[in-house]
């Protein structure tokens, strides 16, 4: 199931051409508003349309009849050795809860070198199945990560950062308390290096668009790519404009700034700022 989910992500991913802010802004906010890791764990899984949770008592169990049985071949956590990655199996992306592995692993692949685990269970071979649906778990729900601490950089080199580099467009003040509007450092960081849009369309990306008699096009751009750009004006109406030749579209995005510095930014300047502004609680 996590493979066929996986590549119908791919194939959308790659049919699309365009980009629509809104729904991307709707997106960060989404993951940002995320609160424990079992929340995030949970939004993440309903955004990738994975798979059934997996069992946890049932993991507990199979874990060490694992291995005992399987880990020798194919890594401690299923990840390959001698034997191949099981996080990448057909057999095992396309199992929910033992109904393939277990007649499988009953019969084996003798030809392969697998041998029949016929003489156990099925309820042990079931709670294998569920261990190994736990480590696919690991490591394709990203909202089941645990972040270190990453408050590791030097808040006098960061403050210097930020007086080099941000008061051309942020007034020194403006960073007061600015560690008490987010709810943990990794937060901080992501807000400072790419601010998310706020409903207000106060950090829109906005256009003006010349168009071949000459008439000019102002508004707020919600969709953009190499063929059209779609607008919605001060008096709310939509304009989708074909970008054919004669057609000049001037861009103004106010986080402009932000994405030139992603350029450029160095990790150990990230961590430097990110701990300078933790320190403005």
């Amino acid at each position: 199931m996590y493979g066929r989910l996986i590549c119908c992500a791919t194939a959308t991913a790659l049919a699309l051409s365009t980009v629509s802010l809104s729904a991307q802004a709707a997106s960060q906010e989404s993951v940002r508003a995320a609160g424990s890791a079992e929340q995030r764990a949970a939004s993440t899984r309903a955004f990738l349309g994975l798979g059934p949770v997996p069992d946890a008592a049932a993991v507990t169990r199979g874990a060490p009849v694992y291995q005992r049985s399987c880990a020798f071949c194919h890594g401690p956590q299923g990840r390959g050795a001698e034997g191949p990655n099981l996080i990448v199996s057909d057999v095992v992306l396309s199992d929910d809860h033992g109904e393939k592995l277990v007649p499988f692993l009953k019969a084996g692949r003798p030809e392969t070198g697998m041998p029949s685990f016929k003489t156990m269970s099925d309820a042990e071979l079931k709670d294998i199945s569920e261990f190994l649906h736990e480590q696919i778990e690991a490591v394709a729900n990203r909202g089941t990560y645990q972040l270190q601490n990453i408050v590791v950089g030097n808040p006098d080199e960061g403050k210097a950062y930020v007086a080099a580099n941000c008061t051309t467009c942020h007034a020194p003040g403006s960073f007061e308390h600015i560690a008490s509007k987010f709810r943990s450092a990794d937060q901080l960081q992501r807000g400072w290096v790419w601010p998310n849009r706020p409903a207000d369309n106060s950090l829109a990306i906005t256009a003006t668009v010349k168009m071949h008699d000459g008439r000019m096009v102002e508004g707020r751009v919600t969709q953009i790519s190499d063929f059209k750009i779609i607008l919605v004006d001060g008096a709310g109406k939509t304009h989708v404009i074909e970008r054919d030749m004669g057609v000049d579209v001037e861009i103004k995005d106010p986080l402009a700034a932000h994405q030139k510095m992603i350029n450029t930014l160095k990790n150990i300047d990230m961590h430097n700022v990110t701990a300078y502004l933790e320190s403005l609680k």
